[in-house]
């Protein structure tokens, strides 16, 4: 039985039951939630690996769930969506999700995709491949972010993108380019929603940003030969 826990969120009875079954014969521990108000009461006493969160729950919807908890939790999360369109992608993004994938699924899809986010967010030491701007250290290998010391939580998306920018650091990267490193994971909207949400994590003010730096019409770059008064 593998040590990682992971909470399924969905109104669909039968779904959660097939979800259940198919995760623990995976390897997972499995607790389940039929809406957003059972899932924060389960939140509030135990400690999740991973949320698969459905987004159209009647009441409180998986989106605005996750946009809620993400004030103060920052466990991964995996949208299941009825819709697919880029749209739905980007809302996802934006309400903090590290991945979704689109009804109906092969099970065996998301089970890759759970152990894709999982590997990614485990902690890991830092090594000699690791990425080093102002101070912030971040190993690819691991997809951990950290800052003096202390582990900043970052979605996939952005451990993808931060990933693309390190291998070029200093470099002007287009959407076109980062969509062909990411080989079309991310493309138009959502690479800009990425960069939104990283830049927010990284820089002392976004707006103005030092490290993730817009250049016009031409794109972004991530400056590693830069730094800015720690306060």
């Amino acid at each position: 039985m593998s040590d990682y826990h992971i909470l399924v969120i969905d109104d669909d009875e039968r779904l959660r039951t097939l979800l259940r079954r198919f995760l623990e014969e995976s390897g997972f521990r499995v607790t389940v939630a039929g809406n957003a108000g059972e899932a924060r009461q389960i939140l509030a006493g135990i400690d999740f690996d991973l949320l698969v969160v459905d987004i159209m729950m009647p009441g409180e919807t998986g989106l605005e769930f996750l946009t809620d908890i993400r004030e103060d939790n920052a466990v991964p999360a995996l949208f299941l969506t009825a819709m697919s369109d880029a749209e739905n992608r980007i809302e996802g993004l934006e309400a903090g999700a590290d991945d979704y994938i689109p009804k109906p699924f092969e099970p065996r899809e998301l089970v890759l995709r759970i152990k894709r986010i999982l590997q990614r967010n485990r902690t890991g030491n830092l090594n000699a491949e690791e990425i080093v701007f102002g101070p912030f250290h971040f190993n690819p290998n691991t997809g951990m972010l950290s800052k003096l010391g202390e582990r900043i939580h970052i979605t996939t998306a952005e451990q993808q993108l931060l990933t693309s920018f390190g291998k070029q650091p200093n470099q002007i990267l287009s959407r076109d380019d980062l969509g062909a490193e990411l080989d079309g994971r991310m493309e138009g909207r959502s690479i800009d929603v990425a960069v939104a949400r990283l830049r927010r994590k990284l820089e002392p003010n976004p707006r103005h940003p030092v490290y993730l730096q817009t250049v016009r019409n031409r794109g972004w770059l991530l400056r590693t030969d830069t730094t800015v008064p720690m306060h």
